[in-house]
């Protein structure tokens, strides 16, 4: 049975990949910030290590006895000052430097669809800079690669909610985003898998027009789609980078960018958009 260490078990992906794992009966360590924050029922199951990667120090020998290291590990809304160059690259290098230490068979990193051609965005240069350590490494790796998640699409649905939607330019722009338990499912099984890179989306390519539609449809609204010229979206980019700081930019930086243009990667997975949205409909979330 081969022992998987986890790092980011906590988040969004992360808790689906703990999941699979253990589905999968792997044997399980995992790294977390916050033991508070895993699940219970699965927190019973696995060996913790309560640390900060972002702290050498406190994560030495923590790939000791690990056969595979997956990585979920990147800023989302961390308020603790971290910048992405210090979390999505530094945090993950010192987890590669551990693993190289204790000859780890394999590290599976999560990073995201065109994170070459996106590198000028702050969250993707420090992604892609760990790809390129990762790389360099002499170890055995799999980028994983997704367009991405159907928690990405939430703000159309809740603007549907409202009665319109806003879009940039023609709304003709296509993304096939995917659902977290699909995406692991991918990431698990990439253990045995020899791809050194694997590009993946959701079961539907749509367009942003097509988002919208299945958002007004689930949310009972009327269809009601506003188009603002693309350079409303450029100013955008441009205020909130000389304006903000790159903590409060960064997201919003990568969104507006990839709604300029087409995320499409290979379909897999079988959870759909439209039962993603009328769970949030259902929830009222």
């Amino acid at each position: 049975m081969s022992k998987v260490l986890l790092a980011g078990a906590t988040g969004y992906l992360g808790g689906y990949i703990l999941s699979e794992l253990l589905d999968q009966q792997h044997e399980v360590r995992v790294i977390v910030r916050n033991r508070a924050k895993l699940e219970q029922n699965n927190s019973e199951k696995v060996e913790v290590i309560e640390a900060e990667l972002t702290k050498p120090d406190s994560i030495k020998n923590c790939c000791d006895n690990i056969d595979y290291v997956i990585s979920t590990v990147g800023i989302t809304k961390q308020k603790d000052g971290l910048t992405y160059m210090d979390v999505d690259y530094q945090a993950n290098k010192n987890l590669l430097e551990e693993a190289k230490k204790s000859g780890i068979k394999k590290l599976i990193y999560i990073s995201v669809l065109n994170g070459q051609k996106l590198k000028n965005l702050k969250i993707c240069e420090a992604k892609e800079l760990f790809v390129e350590e990762l790389k360099k490494s002499n170890i055995d790796y799999c980028i994983i690669r997704p367009n991405g998640f159907f928690s990405d699409m939430e703000e159309f649905f809740y603007m549907a909610q409202k009665g319109r939607v806003y879009l940039f330019g023609n709304g003709e722009y296509k993304a096939n985003p995917i659902h977290g338990e699909d995406l692991a499912k991918i990431c698990v099984d990439s253990i045995k898998k020899p791809k050194k890179e694997i590009k993946v989306g959701g079961p539907k390519i749509l367009s942003q027009n097509e988002i919208a539609s299945i958002a007004f449809n689930v949310a009972a609204k009327e269809k009601k789609i506003t188009y603002l010229p693309d350079w409303i979206r450029k100013v955008i980019l441009f205020t909130i980078r000389t304006f903000t700081s790159q903590k409060f930019y960064g997201p919003i930086e990568f969104f507006l960018s990839v709604l300029s243009m087409d995320m499409i990667a290979p379909e897999k997975g079988k959870h759909t958009l439209k039962e993603f949205y009328k769970s949030l409909k259902d929830n009222n979330i």
